[in-house]
């Protein structure tokens, strides 16, 4: 029998705590949590990071899928709107969205989530994209949220 969803999500956050355990290299946090995610969702054609590395900027980090963007300012595309405004954005198509960045220009729809360190700075934002519309919904939402405040617990200030 299939995973649902949830239980898709239950079980990535339970490896993720363990594969992650006292680690606090973010380039490693970001690679293995990147990879882990990746595989765990079929229909993500990109999972990735980009990290925050000026007060207005985003930086790609380590990811799975096709050549991304190199660099994004806040407000920018989806993933500069969740840096922006530091909430989850879920798109179900990204040529409705105002001001979309095509990096892979075969991706229809995209999920971003902000990424914080423990004492609530914004550190980086998770980034997914998908080559089939509508591909991510409020279970998405909850699961990567979720994934979200394990990072935290591993990037500093």
């Amino acid at each position: 029998m299939a995973e649902t969803k949830a239980q898709v999500y239950e079980r990535v956050v339970r490896e993720l705590r363990g594969l992650l355990d006292g680690l606090e290299d973010p380039v490693a946090v970001m690679a293995s949590t990147a990879a882990l995610v990746h595989d765990a969702l079929p229909l993500a054609s990109w999972t990735g990071f980009y990290r925050v590395v000026g007060p207005d900027l985003l930086r790609i980090g380590p990811y799975q899928g096709p050549v991304g963007c190199v660099e994004i300012a806040f407000g920018k595309g989806v993933c500069g709107a969740a840096a922006r405004d530091r909430e989850t954005y879920v798109v179900p198509d990204v040529h409705a969205f105002s001001g979309h960045i095509a990096c892979d220009t075969a991706a229809r729809s995209e999920i971003v989530v902000p990424i914080q360190t423990a004492d609530g700075s914004l550190a980086a934002v998770l980034d997914i994209d998908s080559r089939e519309p509508a591909a991510f919904d409020e279970e998405d939402r909850r699961g990567l949220e979720a994934i979200a405040e394990i990072l935290k617990e591993h990037f500093r200030a």
